[in-house]
Protein backbone atom coordinates (compact mmCIF):
# COMPACT_ATOMS: atom_id res chain seq x y z
CA UNK A 1 0.00 0.00 0.00
CA UNK A 2 2.63 2.60 1.18
CA UNK A 3 4.11 2.36 -2.60
CA UNK A 4 0.81 2.82 -3.92
CA UNK A 5 0.06 5.64 -1.88
CA UNK A 6 3.84 7.68 -2.66
CA UNK A 7 2.97 6.95 -6.53
CA UNK A 8 -0.64 8.31 -6.04
CA UNK A 9 0.15 11.19 -4.00
CA UNK A 10 2.98 11.83 -6.86
CA UNK A 11 0.29 12.02 -9.73
CA UNK A 12 -2.29 14.00 -7.27
CA UNK A 13 0.53 17.32 -6.98
CA UNK A 14 0.83 17.43 -10.77
CA UNK A 15 -1.48 20.62 -12.43
CA UNK A 16 -3.38 22.17 -10.15
CA UNK A 17 -3.15 19.28 -7.38
CA UNK A 18 -5.98 19.03 -4.85
CA UNK A 19 -8.10 22.27 -6.92
CA UNK A 20 -7.82 20.23 -10.39
CA UNK A 21 -11.35 19.84 -12.32
CA UNK A 22 -12.85 16.60 -11.34
CA UNK A 23 -10.61 15.51 -8.47
CA UNK A 24 -12.82 11.96 -7.93
CA UNK A 25 -11.21 11.40 -10.84
CA UNK A 26 -7.44 11.94 -10.15
CA UNK A 27 -7.89 10.03 -6.08
CA UNK A 28 -6.36 6.58 -6.80
CA UNK A 29 -7.73 3.56 -4.87
CA UNK A 30 -5.11 3.40 -2.17
CA UNK A 31 -5.13 7.34 -1.50
CA UNK A 32 -9.15 7.31 -1.34
CA UNK A 33 -8.70 4.37 1.26
CA UNK A 34 -6.86 6.38 3.26
CA UNK A 35 -9.23 9.81 3.06
CA UNK A 36 -12.57 7.53 3.46
CA UNK A 37 -13.28 8.31 0.02
CA UNK A 38 -16.41 6.08 -1.34
CA UNK A 39 -18.03 5.28 -4.69
CA UNK A 40 -21.30 7.18 -2.94
CA UNK A 41 -19.27 10.27 -2.77
CA UNK A 42 -20.16 12.86 -5.06
CA UNK A 43 -17.20 15.52 -6.43
CA UNK A 44 -17.46 18.27 -3.50
CA UNK A 45 -17.73 15.56 -0.81
CA UNK A 46 -14.62 13.95 -2.27
CA UNK A 47 -12.52 16.95 -2.66
CA UNK A 48 -14.00 17.54 0.88
CA UNK A 49 -12.30 14.48 2.98
CA UNK A 50 -9.37 14.63 0.28
CA UNK A 51 -8.20 18.23 1.71
CA UNK A 52 -9.22 17.82 5.23
CA UNK A 53 -7.11 14.49 5.09
CA UNK A 54 -4.21 16.01 3.11
CA UNK A 55 -4.43 18.98 5.64
CA UNK A 56 -4.95 16.40 8.97
CA UNK A 57 -1.23 14.62 7.59
CA UNK A 58 0.65 17.52 6.75
CA UNK A 59 0.84 19.04 9.97
CA UNK A 60 2.04 16.13 11.11
CA UNK A 61 4.96 16.39 9.40
CA UNK A 62 8.18 18.08 10.79
CA UNK A 63 7.98 22.30 10.28
CA UNK A 64 10.70 22.41 7.44
CA UNK A 65 8.69 20.15 4.77
CA UNK A 66 5.03 21.84 5.73
CA UNK A 67 5.59 25.21 3.85
CA UNK A 68 6.28 22.28 0.53
CA UNK A 69 3.67 20.25 1.09
CA UNK A 70 1.36 22.17 1.36
CA UNK A 71 2.60 24.51 -1.64
CA UNK A 72 2.74 21.50 -3.52
CA UNK A 73 -0.65 19.88 -3.59
CA UNK A 74 -2.30 23.55 -3.81
CA UNK A 75 -3.15 23.73 0.40
CA UNK A 76 -2.34 27.34 0.67
CA UNK A 77 -4.86 29.77 -0.15
CA UNK A 78 -2.55 32.23 -2.11
CA UNK A 79 -0.90 29.69 -3.89
CA UNK A 80 -2.96 28.32 -6.93
CA UNK A 81 -0.70 28.68 -9.92
CA UNK A 82 -1.90 25.78 -12.38
CA UNK A 83 1.25 23.79 -12.42
CA UNK A 84 3.25 22.28 -10.00
CA UNK A 85 6.81 23.80 -10.72
CA UNK A 86 5.35 27.36 -10.97
CA UNK A 87 4.60 26.63 -7.07
CA UNK A 88 7.91 25.03 -6.35
CA UNK A 89 9.42 28.38 -7.73
CA UNK A 90 7.22 29.99 -5.02
CA UNK A 91 8.47 27.83 -2.38
CA UNK A 92 12.12 28.35 -3.22
CA UNK A 93 11.96 32.45 -3.46
CA UNK A 94 10.09 32.44 0.07
CA UNK A 95 12.64 30.25 2.00
CA UNK A 96 15.53 31.70 -0.40
CA UNK A 97 16.73 28.11 -1.74
CA UNK A 98 16.63 26.34 -5.42
CA UNK A 99 13.90 24.50 -6.90
CA UNK A 100 15.82 20.90 -6.62
CA UNK A 101 15.97 21.65 -2.51
CA UNK A 102 11.84 22.41 -2.57
CA UNK A 103 12.05 19.27 -5.18
CA UNK A 104 13.70 16.89 -2.53
CA UNK A 105 11.51 18.42 0.77
CA UNK A 106 8.20 17.49 -1.49
CA UNK A 107 9.71 14.05 -2.32
CA UNK A 108 10.46 13.51 1.22
CA UNK A 109 7.32 14.90 2.39
CA UNK A 110 5.00 12.73 0.01
CA UNK A 111 7.11 9.50 1.47
CA UNK A 112 5.69 10.24 5.19
CA UNK A 113 2.50 11.43 4.18
CA UNK A 114 2.29 8.06 2.74
CA UNK A 115 3.58 6.45 5.58
CA UNK A 116 1.20 8.45 8.00
CA UNK A 117 -1.86 7.76 5.55
CA UNK A 118 -1.21 3.97 5.79
CA UNK A 119 -1.01 3.30 9.51
CA UNK A 120 -3.46 5.93 10.63
CA UNK A 121 -7.27 6.67 10.21
CA UNK A 122 -9.44 9.89 8.98
CA UNK A 123 -10.61 11.47 12.41
CA UNK A 124 -13.96 10.46 11.37
CA UNK A 125 -13.46 7.27 11.32
CA UNK A 126 -14.97 5.76 14.90
CA UNK A 127 -17.56 8.62 15.47
CA UNK A 128 -15.53 10.71 17.98
CA UNK A 129 -11.87 11.79 18.43
CA UNK A 130 -10.34 12.87 21.74
CA UNK A 131 -9.80 16.97 21.71
CA UNK A 132 -7.99 16.60 25.08
CA UNK A 133 -7.00 14.16 27.45
CA UNK A 134 -5.58 14.99 31.12
CA UNK A 135 -4.17 12.75 33.27
CA UNK A 136 -2.57 13.25 36.99
CA UNK A 137 -0.93 10.36 38.80
CA UNK A 138 -0.72 10.85 42.80
CA UNK A 139 2.28 8.57 43.93
CA UNK A 140 2.93 10.87 47.69
CA UNK A 141 0.19 8.81 49.03
CA UNK A 142 -0.18 5.53 50.76
CA UNK A 143 -2.81 4.95 48.13
CA UNK A 144 -1.93 5.91 44.56
CA UNK A 145 -4.60 7.44 42.32
CA UNK A 146 -5.20 8.24 38.80
CA UNK A 147 -7.22 11.00 37.72
CA UNK A 148 -8.42 10.74 33.92
CA UNK A 149 -10.46 14.02 32.06
CA UNK A 150 -11.16 13.73 29.08
CA UNK A 151 -12.52 15.90 26.05
CA UNK A 152 -14.08 14.18 23.43
CA UNK A 153 -15.35 15.49 20.25
CA UNK A 154 -18.37 13.98 17.61
CA UNK A 155 -17.20 13.11 14.67
CA UNK A 156 -21.03 12.02 13.07
CA UNK A 157 -24.64 12.86 14.67
CA UNK A 158 -26.09 9.88 17.27
CA UNK A 159 -22.88 8.91 18.86
CA UNK A 160 -24.19 7.25 21.99
CA UNK A 161 -21.17 5.53 23.50
CA UNK A 162 -17.46 5.99 24.12
CA UNK A 163 -15.01 3.25 24.81
CA UNK A 164 -11.82 3.74 26.48
CA UNK A 165 -9.49 2.33 28.89
CA UNK A 166 -7.25 3.57 31.52
CA UNK A 167 -4.15 4.95 30.20
CA UNK A 168 -1.93 2.82 32.96
CA UNK A 169 -1.55 -0.94 33.25
CA UNK A 170 -3.52 -2.55 36.50
CA UNK A 171 -5.55 -5.27 37.29
CA UNK A 172 -8.98 -4.71 37.65
CA UNK A 173 -9.24 -6.37 41.19
CA UNK A 174 -6.44 -3.74 42.33
CA UNK A 175 -8.36 -0.74 41.70
CA UNK A 176 -11.08 1.27 42.67
CA UNK A 177 -12.92 3.18 39.29
CA UNK A 178 -15.37 6.14 39.90
CA UNK A 179 -16.94 8.16 37.62
CA UNK A 180 -17.13 11.81 38.59
CA UNK A 181 -19.18 13.30 36.13
CA UNK A 182 -20.68 12.97 32.52
CA UNK A 183 -22.84 10.24 32.10
CA UNK A 184 -22.98 6.33 32.68
CA UNK A 185 -20.20 4.47 33.09
CA UNK A 186 -20.36 0.56 31.84
CA UNK A 187 -17.71 -1.92 32.21
CA UNK A 188 -16.28 -4.32 29.42
CA UNK A 189 -13.47 -6.75 29.06
CA UNK A 190 -12.26 -9.69 30.86
CA UNK A 191 -11.53 -8.71 34.41
CA UNK A 192 -8.28 -8.75 34.17
CA UNK A 193 -7.41 -5.80 31.98
CA UNK A 194 -10.08 -3.27 32.67
CA UNK A 195 -11.92 -1.63 30.23
CA UNK A 196 -14.77 1.26 29.83
CA UNK A 197 -18.08 2.29 27.98
CA UNK A 198 -19.18 5.75 29.37
CA UNK A 199 -22.56 6.92 28.03
CA UNK A 200 -23.88 10.28 27.87
CA UNK A 201 -26.70 11.53 29.06
CA UNK A 202 -28.13 12.36 25.67
CA UNK A 203 -26.52 10.64 22.37
CA UNK A 204 -23.86 13.60 20.71
CA UNK A 205 -24.74 15.63 17.75
CA UNK A 206 -21.79 16.09 15.27
CA UNK A 207 -19.39 18.82 16.18
CA UNK A 208 -20.82 18.51 19.94
CA UNK A 209 -17.33 17.97 22.79
CA UNK A 210 -18.35 16.19 25.64
CA UNK A 211 -16.31 15.90 29.02
CA UNK A 212 -16.42 13.31 31.77
CA UNK A 213 -13.83 12.64 34.22
CA UNK A 214 -13.09 8.99 36.27
CA UNK A 215 -10.88 8.52 39.69
CA UNK A 216 -8.55 5.73 40.06
CA UNK A 217 -8.14 4.78 43.37
CA UNK A 218 -5.25 1.63 44.11
CA UNK A 219 -6.17 -0.91 46.59
CA UNK A 220 -2.22 -1.16 47.77
CA UNK A 221 1.13 0.90 46.49
CA UNK A 222 2.33 -1.90 44.87
CA UNK A 223 -0.60 -1.97 42.15
CA UNK A 224 0.35 0.72 40.36
CA UNK A 225 2.80 0.48 37.88
CA UNK A 226 5.72 2.66 37.23
CA UNK A 227 4.46 4.16 33.86
CA UNK A 228 1.81 6.16 31.85
CA UNK A 229 2.38 4.72 28.54
CA UNK A 230 -0.77 5.47 26.40
CA UNK A 231 -1.29 4.18 22.89
CA UNK A 232 -4.45 5.94 21.74
CA UNK A 233 -6.89 3.93 18.98
CA UNK A 234 -7.63 6.91 17.52
CA UNK A 235 -6.23 11.19 17.33
CA UNK A 236 -5.88 12.76 20.04
CA UNK A 237 -5.34 16.64 19.84
CA UNK A 238 -3.50 16.52 23.38
CA UNK A 239 -2.41 14.43 26.21
CA UNK A 240 -1.52 15.93 29.36
CA UNK A 241 0.12 13.79 32.16
CA UNK A 242 1.35 15.09 34.88
CA UNK A 243 3.04 12.65 38.13
CA UNK A 244 3.51 14.47 41.41
CA UNK A 245 6.21 11.49 43.28
CA UNK A 246 7.25 11.05 46.86
CA UNK A 247 9.15 14.01 47.85
CA UNK A 248 12.19 11.59 49.76
CA UNK A 249 12.67 10.08 46.42
CA UNK A 250 14.46 10.11 43.55
CA UNK A 251 13.18 9.32 40.56
CA UNK A 252 14.81 8.23 36.83
CA UNK A 253 11.61 9.31 34.27
CA UNK A 254 12.04 8.64 30.83
CA UNK A 255 9.10 10.35 28.12
CA UNK A 256 8.01 8.28 25.11
CA UNK A 257 6.57 11.23 22.15
CA UNK A 258 5.24 9.39 19.30
CA UNK A 259 7.43 6.57 19.51
CA UNK A 260 6.58 3.27 17.00
CA UNK A 261 7.04 0.28 18.90
CA UNK A 262 7.66 -3.41 17.58
CA UNK A 263 7.22 -6.46 19.88
CA UNK A 264 10.43 -7.49 18.32
CA UNK A 265 12.52 -4.34 20.17
CA UNK A 266 10.82 -4.53 23.39
CA UNK A 267 10.00 -1.36 24.74
CA UNK A 268 12.11 1.59 23.52
CA UNK A 269 14.65 3.59 25.90
CA UNK A 270 12.70 6.85 25.68
CA UNK A 271 14.08 10.46 26.64
CA UNK A 272 14.66 11.37 30.23
CA UNK A 273 12.75 13.59 31.90
CA UNK A 274 13.78 16.08 34.85
CA UNK A 275 11.87 16.18 37.93
CA UNK A 276 11.07 19.53 39.20
CA UNK A 277 12.03 20.10 43.28
CA UNK A 278 8.45 19.54 44.16
CA UNK A 279 8.79 16.02 43.20
CA UNK A 280 6.29 16.52 40.16
CA UNK A 281 6.71 15.82 35.65
CA UNK A 282 4.70 17.66 33.78
CA UNK A 283 4.61 16.36 30.14
CA UNK A 284 2.13 17.81 27.31
CA UNK A 285 1.91 16.04 23.58
CA UNK A 286 0.36 17.24 20.88
CA UNK A 287 -1.36 15.73 17.85
CA UNK A 288 -1.31 11.82 18.93
CA UNK A 289 -1.37 9.33 15.98
CA UNK A 290 -3.10 6.27 16.67
CA UNK A 291 -0.69 3.02 17.19
CA UNK A 292 2.31 5.03 18.48
CA UNK A 293 3.36 5.55 21.94
CA UNK A 294 2.97 8.19 24.19
CA UNK A 295 3.94 8.67 27.93
CA UNK A 296 6.17 8.33 30.69
CA UNK A 297 7.49 5.41 32.80
CA UNK A 298 9.81 5.91 35.83
CA UNK A 299 12.20 4.22 38.47
CA UNK A 300 15.55 2.28 37.36
CA UNK A 301 14.06 -1.19 36.67
CA UNK A 302 10.61 -0.47 35.74
CA UNK A 303 9.40 -2.78 33.42
CA UNK A 304 6.00 -2.27 32.02
CA UNK A 305 3.58 -2.87 28.55
CA UNK A 306 2.39 -0.45 26.84
CA UNK A 307 -1.34 -0.76 27.01
CA UNK A 308 -3.33 0.10 23.63
CA UNK A 309 -6.07 2.83 24.77
CA UNK A 310 -9.18 4.18 23.19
Amino acid sequence: MMTNLVRELKTLRKGRGVHAGRIADRVGPSLAAACGITSADGSVAAKQKLVTRLTELVEQLPEDLQLAARAAFGLIADVRQPLYQERVTWVAARIDRDSRTVRRRVDEAVEQLAELAATTSPRTDGGWHTAELSVAVVLDQGQPEVLERYQVVADQDGVDSLDFAPVFPVRRRDVDVHLLYGGTLQERGDGIRPGFTLIPAEPLARGVTHDFAIRYRMSHRDAMHPCVLHVPERPCELFDLRVRFEHDRKRLVRAFDGVLVQRSDGEPAGMAQAVDRAGEVHLRFRRLLPGLLYGARWGSAAVCAARRAS
